[in-house]
């Protein structure tokens, strides 16, 4: 059974950074791996995706700017860093992987994923 949970979420004043952690509980080798969020009343929505090598990277057109994703496929984990927060990046950020081992394709919806981890509450006050 995977299981994947984020880690570095919290109350961050607007204009400052966070970086958050999902660490998975096996070998990611091979998968393709995600950042997503929720926010309040809004449906979860890609951020970025890592591909299986790491050379790969997709970013939601609002996220190119200030959003970073990352991996380390020894500790098993993928980062996200966040710069230059604001108060609409308020939500509750969630990691996925994906099921298919060394899958070329680097999806961005939610059902190109199918592990997920509890999500990290992140807030931004003004």
């Amino acid at each position: 059974q995977v299981q994947l949970v984020e880690s570095g979420g919290g109350l961050v004043q607007a204009g400052g950074s966070l970086r958050l952690s999902c660490g998975a509980s096996g070998a990611i080798y091979g998968n393709n791996l995600a950042w997503f969020r929720q926010a309040p009343g809004k449906e979860r929505d890609i951020v970025a995706a890592i591909s299986w090598i790491g050379g790969h990277t997709y970013y939601k057109d609002s996220a190119k700017d200030r959003f970073t994703i990352s991996r380390n496929n020894a500790k098993n984990t993928v980062y996200l860093q966040i710069d230059s927060l604001k108060p609409e990046d308020t939500a509750v950020y969630y990691c996925a992987r994906d099921s298919n081992f060394g899958a070329s394709r680097l999806g961005f919806r939610l059902s190109d994923y199918e592990y997920w981890g509890p999500g990290t509450q992140v807030t931004v006050s003004s």
